[in-house]
């Protein structure tokens, strides 16, 4: 990882010193590890737009998917260091690089998707987005990602459904101990070699949203997809705190509302698709989905919010806050 990061913070280094020498050209390179017709890369293209427009042309955004400049981590990774300037990842994967992600990881904090949006557009948002200014990025935006749930070649009615089987989970402390309490058997895999592993029996299930059934055809190998709507864990658009600093005011203006209104946009359009890909699961690949009854699910995971909250000041302050917008 380290040589493939090297090689590539290489090459941006490279491209970055040719633009440099245009004084006037500000285009932000954005990263991201999903297709072009995923709604994020859309929605990122609304963005750029936007800035574009809103900047008078002074800032503009050119977006690189399907993992062009590096995974997910890579791409954090040169961010910190000044080597790319914005990446887009999800609040999973940023728990290794700032804790306070970890609290919109939680199972169940989030009583529904409209308390969950009010989270990620309140005073909470922009204390997670400011908490990693001295780790090298600062965040812009949260991208709603779906609530997760569990898919597997049989109805998961509760944690004693669980029992026994490896589920594939990210790379998460919080997602492994999540499966864990529930009685599962928690696999870390990379999402793209999930279906080969499902097909296999590597593993018995996955978590993850609808879309994942339609988009990477997930749904040809599990046909049972459990609605227990255990994490909501949204995107993050993040901007490297190097070029964030070296950014003219009205420049960060732009960027700021260019980045609220793309939220807006996101979550129609996110939305109207997982409505879509439920059909298409439904129909065209012959998935089962199961309603099931969350308490059980809610009460073998709760701990995990109080272990949570034991660990540092802001991360309790944070679990508080999240939990009293939803009144």
């Amino acid at each position: 990882m380290f040589r493939k990061s090297h090689l590539i913070g290489a090459v941006l280094t490279s491209a970055l010193m040719v633009g440099a020498t245009v004084a006037e050209a500000k285009t932000l390179k954005v990263s991201h590890n999903l297709p072009t017709d995923n709604p994020a890369h859309i929605s990122l293209e609304f963005m750029a737009k936007r800035v574009k427009e809103l900047s008078g042309g002074d800032v503009k955004m050119r977006i690189f998917a399907n993992a062009q400049l590096g995974t997910q981590r890579e791409s954090v990774e040169l961010m910190q260091n000044g080597l790319l300037d914005m990446a887009r990842s999800n609040a999973a994967e940023m728990e290794a690089f700032e804790e306070s992600y970890s609290a919109l990881t939680l199972p169940y904090i989030f009583e529904s998707e409209e308390h969950y949006y009010k989270v990620l557009t309140s005073d909470v948002a922009e204390d997670v987005f400011m908490a990693s200014k001295d780790k090298g990025f600062v965040g812009l935006a949260f991208m709603v990602d779906g609530s997760r749930s569990f898919y597997a070649n049989k109805e998961i009615n509760s944690p004693a459904d669980l029992k026994g089987m490896k589920i594939r989970v990210q790379p998460s402390p919080s997602a492994i101990q999540m499966v864990e309490l529930l009685g599962g058997a928690p696999t870390p895999i990379s999402f793209g070699e999930l279906y080969s592993a499902l097909q296999q029996g590597v593993v018995d299930g996955a978590e993850n949203n609808p879309q994942a059934l339609v988009d990477v055809r997930h749904g040809e190998v599990a046909k049972v997809y459990s609605r227990d709507e255990h994490t909501m864990i949204p995107g993050v658009l993040m901007v490297s705190t190097k070029v964030w600093d070296g950014l003219e005011a009205d420049s960060q203006k732009a960027l700021k509302t260019a980045a609220r209104e793309m939220m807006d946009f996101h979550r129609d359009l996110y939305n109207k698709q997982t409505l879509e890909a439920i059909e298409a699961a439904k129909t065209k690949l012959e998935v089962k989905f199961v309603e099931v009854e969350k308490g059980p699910f809610i009460s073998a995971v709760l701990p995990m919010h109080d272990a949570l909250a034991e660990k540092s000041p802001k991360l309790a302050d944070l679990v508080a806050r999240i939990k009293g917008l939803a009144k």
